[in-house]
């Protein structure tokens, strides 16, 4: 049987059509597969990074995928359904193609922003502290680009839909405006960047914790009583933040202030406090501590030790110690740490005035 007479019985037989496309598609997959592994992962190897091993392989899948389940609509085809049928399996099948390039679409764009986030010096605009807003964008570009190809399978009118769409959108938008004005305002810390996770933040001077995560509607900081705050993002927004982990370094200063009692040796007062340093743990020595007599108060002289330390989350165990440095060093310095007191003068007892005359 020569090519002519063999093509004529694949024509005029649907069941061998089928099996041939499906056939022919499963080759082409695996052809495309070996193309994959053989000769773009020979040149991605010459690569000093490997991104381009990641991304191969995030679209090899669904490349592969893809082809079979084109060859399995092709030979489903042939069956002659009736169009009901016919438009409920290709939409399935269609969604199918679709989620999975989305899906796929979706890591490469995170394989690709967390590479270029840490480019920092060839792009400025996207860097790790960014790089959640730009995810965001990704993930709205795709659910879009997605709910677009879903209405183009299951033919639904567009036209109409966008007209609804727009005003749900208004009732929506005035039903959901404290969760919209959240999602904005995540948008816009993600963009502005106070403060990154890991950050101990101060919120208007009442919360203080570290940041555990930035989400579109919240952001939640763990306190040091070791619960776990969820926040508003328009509450933040609106909101006095004092980011202790910022500024160039991560170090951060504490301050102990203490009293002495007027008539104190001043350089003693100083020379002891300084050497309330001493045996502290995470107190850095660069910035050096230091010594301030600040101003002179109602009941003695009001002084400040200052240190600097390693990192926020150790200031309550440095102040505690310094505290306890400071109340011994005094005590065994004869220096008095002032209070209040107040003094009752009696002018007379109760009848002795009755007495006396």
């Amino acid at each position: 049987m020569d090519l002519s007479q063999w093509m004529s019985t694949i024509s005029e037989n649907p069941g061998l059509r089928q099996l041939v496309v499906v056939f022919s598609a499963i080759v082409l997959a695996l052809l495309v597969r070996l193309f994959f592994v053989k000769v773009i992962n020979v040149f991605t190897r010459k690569t000093a990074t490997d991104i381009d091993n990641r991304v191969a392989a995030e679209l090899r899948r669904p490349l592969v995928t893809t082809i079979i389940l084109i060859g399995l609509i092709l030979a489903y085809l042939e069956f002659q359904a009736p169009a009901q049928v016919n438009f409920i399996v290709l939409g399935v099948l269609k969604t199918f193609v679709a989620l999975l390039w989305a899906v796929a679409l979706l890591r490469v764009g995170r394989i690709l922003l967390e590479v270029v986030s840490k480019s920092v010096d060839k792009i400025a605009w996207i860097e790790p502290r960014t790089l959640p807003l730009f995810e965001m964008i990704l993930k709205v570009v795709v659910a879009g680009g997605f709910l677009y190809f879903i209405c183009i399978a299951w033919s639904v009118p567009l036209t109409s839909w966008l007209a609804s769409a727009g005003v749900i959108g208004i009732a929506v938008g005035f039903a959901a405006k404290d969760t919209l004005s959240n999602l904005f305002s995540g948008i816009f810390i993600v963009a502005d960047s106070p403060y990154k996770v890991g950050d101990f933040v101060v919120l208007d001077n009442t919360i203080r914790g570290q940041v555990l995560e930035i989400g579109m509607r919240s952001t939640r900081l763990l306190t040091r009583d070791d619960i776990e705050v969820t926040v508003p993002n328009a509450v933040i927004g609106n909101s006095q933040i004092v980011n202790q982990t910022g500024g160039p370094h991560e170090k951060m200063r504490v301050r102990v202030k203490v009293e002495a009692a007027y008539g104190s040796d001043i350089d003693q007062v100083e020379e002891v406090l300084l050497e309330c340093i001493e045996g502290v743990e995470h107190i850095v020595s660069d910035p050096s501590p230091r010594v301030r007599f600040r101003s002179f108060g109602a009941s003695g002289l009001v002084f400040e030790l200052m240190a600097w330390i390693e990192k926020p989350v150790f200031r309550g165990r440095v102040l505690h110690a310094l505290n306890g440095n400071v109340y011994k060093a005094f005590n065994q310095a004869g220096i008095e740490i002032p209070y209040s007191k107040q003094d009752v003068y009696v002018k007379e007892l109760p009848g002795r005035a009755a007495e006396t005359s």
